[in-house]
């Protein structure tokens, strides 16, 4: 069986819009600004596959199905606030102006906790709660989710922390990557396995 690609692809490619972010004027109206959201976007509809494949791992259908629309709320709100930076870094000439059209934008009601603020977390608890789910034999103490849960702490604190914030992304999906069995991961027969001698 094939890796399950998108969940490298996803977290790789938010982690490309941290590092493009960091770049000189990439936070004002230019093409850097575009290409970083540009990659941001691609990384959060990649993980639509990825939540719907821990979905369908999940051991409780009722558990992992509510699980997943809270997980799509929240990813639906991020890619909307991206969408909207996106336009806001098209239509925008300068500086100023970007922040005239960010203010226009969020003034509007609703759009704050919608698209910034309070929505875009639910993805954080359901990506949580799915991951338990699929892999229901992990602790809540256990390194997946301590990965998740300080990759989240890291992009919640600064944006400028959202390269290693996706990296520890990586590492927690890391076990989609591997074929999965009716009760869990397959795991390669031993003649296959690379025997490392003691040195």
């Amino acid at each position: 069986m094939k890796k399950y690609q998108p969940a490298l692809a996803a977290p790789l490619l938010i982690g490309l819009y941290g590092a493009i972010r960091l770049l000189p004027g990439s936070k004002e109206p230019e093409a850097g600004w575009l290409l970083g959201h540009a990659a941001l976007l691609g990384g959060l509809l990649f993980f639509v596959p990825v939540l719907l494949e821990l979905r369908r791992r999940a051991a409780s259908r009722l558990l992992g199905t509510v699980a997943l629309v809270v997980a799509g709320t929240g990813l639906a709100a991020s890619v909307g606030q991206t969408l909207i930076d996106l336009w806001v870094g098209m239509v925008a000439v300068d500086k100023a102006d970007q922040h005239r059209l960010f203010a226009e934008i969020q003034d509007v009601p609703g759009v704050l906790p919608v698209f910034y603020t309070a929505l875009p977390t639910l993805f954080y608890l359901g990506l949580l709660v799915l991951l338990c789910a699929a892999f229901r034999r992990i602790a809540l103490w256990s390194p997946l989710l301590v990965l998740v849960l300080v990759a989240t702490v890291l992009m919640a604190i600064d944006l400028d922390l959202m390269t290693p914030g996706a990296l520890l992304f990586a590492l927690a999906l890391r076990p989609l990557t591997a074929p999965m069995g009716p009760a869990g991961p397959v795991a390669r027969p031993a003649a296959q396995r690379q025997v490392v001698s003691p040195r």
